[in-house]
């Protein structure tokens, strides 16, 4: 008995250390993992929402890519969010009524998809309040595992969003195949209708939170108005608190400066949305084979989150970034082969070509997109952690939504459409080749001695809130539409 009570107990360790990264598996830890992997599963509707814009409602690349940067707009906004949920806690709660009510939004978005929507603009709204839906949940479960990664040793740095982006990658993974098999033998709208279910179980798992609720001083609370008026001030310092602190924290260079560089590499443009017209209109990719590049994109992110976590996670951030940068530029050239159809001449089927692109590219911007949660996670203060912290994703957000948009007034100008792809060559290379252009600002990255970096840090923060840090990369955060 004692024996089978000792293995039980090693297994059981080694899943905690193998699986969870070593952190200890609680049931509020099983809400936040289950919300990053709602936000993966998600991905489900990815390829049906493209094609319903594609081929329903008739857009073309450059009105998809300049519609992809509006429905990012909930993630730009979204400090706010956090500011709310910091400031003005529903029924004594900061966290769970938030949750509750992001997935019964998220719900009805998607309802609003497999029903009513048949225009452009309402389509538009629609998937705006569903990527509203999962930006809110994600500032919320972000708040937490910022509490918790404050907490962590220097030698555990990253673990807690490593296993958190990983659940993310998992959820992706295991809907990436069917959302392309779904849109095999099934409408648009009815993922749309499978899809709905989803938000609802991050409702449901809030309940989970441990969270108490805020205490209110009694005393006088028998007079009229005098509960109101205590609320009404405590809420007002609570806000006036949050804002002195954020203004600390975003005055210091070791986080606007890695912050700037981020946002100058992710605002290069993006060929995202005329390279899918051109799979799907130019080389016919059924919407099946597509679900099998996003089931090889998932896996390789899960091997970009794996690599960091166990070789990567020491290595300076200016050394990841460069490097990650050159490397992923050259790889993003080979695409040009696939666009000139060079490698039908070398006998490489598009579809195999298209596999292996897509896994190492997302291998390395996994690898690259790492750092910066653990940044900004290690430099948010007690108190306002979803607000800092959503702040300084929401500049990565913004930087997307220039991305887009400027990937949208290149395919305007090249003459980019449904049927045209014959500039589609030079806007390939012209986005990969700017993807270096931030090269020359590597220095604004933390340096190799992150240590005194931290210590610098902590002397500048108010004793209560000292943290730790660490950095940046090439991918953004999920959407609605581009999962």
């Amino acid at each position: 008995m004692l024996v089978s009570s000792s293995g039980l107990s090693k297994v059981k360790d080694s899943v905690k250390e193998k699986v969870f990264f070593g952190n200890e598996l609680t049931t509020e830890l099983v809400a936040i993992l289950t919300v990053y992997f709602v936000q993966g599963i998600l991905g489900l509707a990815r390829l049906a929402v493209s094609f319903f814009l594609k081929d329903e409602l008739g857009l073309t690349p450059a009105q998809v890519s300049a519609m992809l940067g509006i429905v990012a707009l909930p993630w730009i906004i979204k400090p706010l969010f956090g500011f709310i949920s910091d400031g003005f806690p529903i029924f004594g709660y900061r966290r769970r009524p938030y949750l509750v009510l992001s997935g019964i939004l998220g719900a009805t978005s998607w309802v609003s998809l497999a029903t009513i929507v048949h225009t452009p603009i309402a389509a538009t709204l629609v998937i705006s309040l569903g990527s509203l839906s999962v930006a809110v949940s994600d500032v919320i479960v972000d708040s937490l595992v910022v509490a918790r990664a404050r907490k962590e040793s220097q030698a555990e740095a990253g673990s807690l969003q490593s296993l958190t982006w990983g659940t993310s990658a998992l959820g992706g993974l295991i809907t990436a195949y069917f959302s392309g098999l779904l849109l095999q033998h099934f409408t648009t709208r009815t993922v749309f209708w499978i899809t709905a279910v989803f938000p609802l179980i991050v409702s449901l798992v809030a309940w989970l939170i441990t969270e108490s609720p805020i205490e209110r001083d009694a005393n006088n609370s028998d007079k009229p108005g005098t509960a109101c008026a205590r609320g009404e001030r405590a809420n007002f310092d609570n806000i006036k608190h949050q804002v002195g602190q954020l203004r600390k924290a975003i005055t210091q260079k070791t986080i606007w400066l890695p912050t700037l560089f981020l946002f100058l590499w992710q605002a290069t443009p993006s060929a995202d949305s005329a390279f899918f017209f051109f799979t799907t209109n130019e080389l016919h990719f059924e919407p099946e084979f597509l679900g099998r590049v996003r089931l090889v994109t998932s896996l390789a992110s899960l091997i970009g989150i794996w690599i960091f976590q166990r070789f990567l996670k020491t290595v300076p951030y200016r050394v990841i970034f460069g490097w990650s940068a050159v490397i992923s530029t050259v790889l993003g050239m080979t695409m040009l082969l696939l666009v000139t159809h060079t490698n039908r001449a070398l006998g490489i089927d598009d579809h195999w070509f298209s596999l292996g692109d897509s896994l190492i590219l997302t291998v390395m911007g996994q690898i690259a997109y790492m750092p910066i949660l653990v940044l900004a996670a290690r430099l948010c203060p007690a108190g306002v952690e979803a607000t800092l912290f959503a702040l300084l994703m929401s500049v990565t957000n913004l930087a997307g939504l220039l991305s887009y948009e400027l990937g949208a007034g290149l395919m305007h100008l090249m003459g980019i459409t449904e049927s045209n792809f014959d500039s589609l060559w030079l806007l390939v290379l012209l986005t990969n080749l700017s993807t270096l252009l931030p090269l020359p600002f590597l220095k604004w990255l933390p340096s190799s001695d992150s240590q005194n970096e931290t210590t610098e840090t902590q002397k500048l923060q108010p004793a209560s809130a000292q943290v730790l840090p660490s950095v940046p990369t090439k991918d953004g955060e999920q959407s609605l539409v581009n999962g």
